[in-house]
């Protein structure tokens, strides 16, 4: 229909009804009746497509996967209740007992978690790479590894990863490659153009953008989705018709609400930057950040996370959270308020010292989620909490 992601995500819809309404109604049913029996048999059967139950398909849910996959070039997709619903029922559908991951050791709090404490129940192991050695991929490689597993920039500490390396070491492998895109989202970067096999996201995050409903979403190839869809339409995690219906309008704002993010973001980095009571600041956009050409080459723009680091460690660290007016002190991200968090000890507090260095989480280290507020109200509320 369109070349263009802004498009796609407004003008892409599944049905209307018999009253041709502009905006797509919400479909609050739990089940669809049929016409006869036979109708009924066919549906069961799979040898007719249709609605049948909520937890299997549902319009409002179609919709919101079908934009997501025109928006990130994938062929299939399935949604779920949550990210992290995302993130275990994908890797459960594909993964077998005794099967291995390769993942980044800088990936999200509850994703670490479900590798190190919930996976190994059956019997699914994982081995973790730094951000910047990928050239270690191929050494942690085991006749039983079935994925490569990221997230670019990453969680909290915004470093990027070379997706197309990632692609090209997966394909010559055999092996499945899995990005987790949240902090992109489909706008600013599209991880199946570098070679990967499933993107996920968490739509709870900048994909509704105002801190209003929890969502994920699996989207990718389609045979890999068939499996995904079959596995989670029988254990339950599917999205809700509501919540569905709300990211799906969420999706239409997407690209003017990051637009604005991401301008935001840079001019509160810069000043950071700057700023003397700060020792390291990183955001992809900046040039002093370490993977500064690959982010231009990955990503439309930066995002609207940005990762710095307060002279005086961790008590400073809490310190500048307590002296926080205006901005919101939250552990979610994404929204269109500015949210301060301390990943030390809320997001990544769970992992132990070792892995949170290993990830980039020094105990000083602050994240910024930077909103829609009018930019000076942001930095100033920065600012006097730096000087405090």
């Amino acid at each position: 229909m369109s070349n263009h992601i802004e498009t796609d995500a407004i003008r892409t819809q599944t049905e209307r009804s018999q009253f041709l309404e502009h905006s797509t109604p919400m479909y609050l049913t739990s089940s669809y009746v049929f016409e006869d029996a036979e109708d009924m048999r066919a549906s069961f059967a799979d040898e007719k497509q249709r609605n049948i139950y909520s937890r299997y398909s549902n319009p409002n849910t179609t919709e919101f996967i079908d934009k997501i996959c025109k928006m990130e070039g994938a062929e299939s997709g399935y949604a779920f209740a949550t990210g992290m619903s995302a993130v275990f029922s994908t890797f459960a559908s594909l993964l077998n007992a005794g099967d291995h991951i390769i993942s980044s050791g800088s990936i999200f709090g509850s994703t670490q978690t479900m590798f190190k404490n919930i996976l190994p129940k059956w019997k699914i192991s994982t081995d973790y790479f730094k951000f910047n050695q990928l050239n270690t991929i191929e050494s942690l490689i085991q006749p039983n590894t079935k994925v490569i597993y990221a997230e670019s920039p990453t969680n909290p500490a915004v470093d990027i990863l070379d997706l197309e390396l990632l692609g090209q070491i997966a394909k010559k492998h055999n092996l499945l490659l899995i990005i987790d895109n949240c902090f992109a989202t489909p706008y600013l970067q599209q991880p199946i153009k570098f070679g990967a096999d499933l993107v996920i996201h968490s739509a709870t995050k900048l994909i509704d953008g105002q801190g209003r409903v929890l969502g994920g979403v699996t989207v990718g190839k389609a045979d890999l989705i068939k499996q995904i869809y079959l596995f989670s339409r029988n254990t339950g995690s599917a999205l809700s018709p509501f919540n569905a219906w709300v990211l799906s309008k969420s999706l239409e704002t997407l690209a003017v609400r990051v637009d604005k993010h991401c301008e935001n973001a840079l001019k509160v980095a810069e000043f950071l930057e700057a700023n003397t009571n700060v020792n390291l600041v990183k955001y992809p956009f900046l040039k002093s950040h370490p993977q500064h050409a690959l982010a231009k080459k990955q990503m439309k723009l930066g995002g609207n996370i940005i990762a710095f680091e307060i002279k005086g460690g961790i008590e400073a660290g809490r310190q500048f959270i307590n002296a926080i007016k205006l901005l919101s002190l939250s552990a979610n991200l994404g929204d269109t308020r500015t949210i301060v968090t301390h990943p030390a000890s809320t997001t990544h507090a769970k992992l132990s010292e070792e892995e949170r260095l290993e990830a980039g989480i020094t105990p000083g280290l602050v994240r910024v989620s930077v909103g829609l507020e009018h930019t000076e109200d942001i930095i100033n509320d920065i600012k006097q909490a730096l000087e405090s």
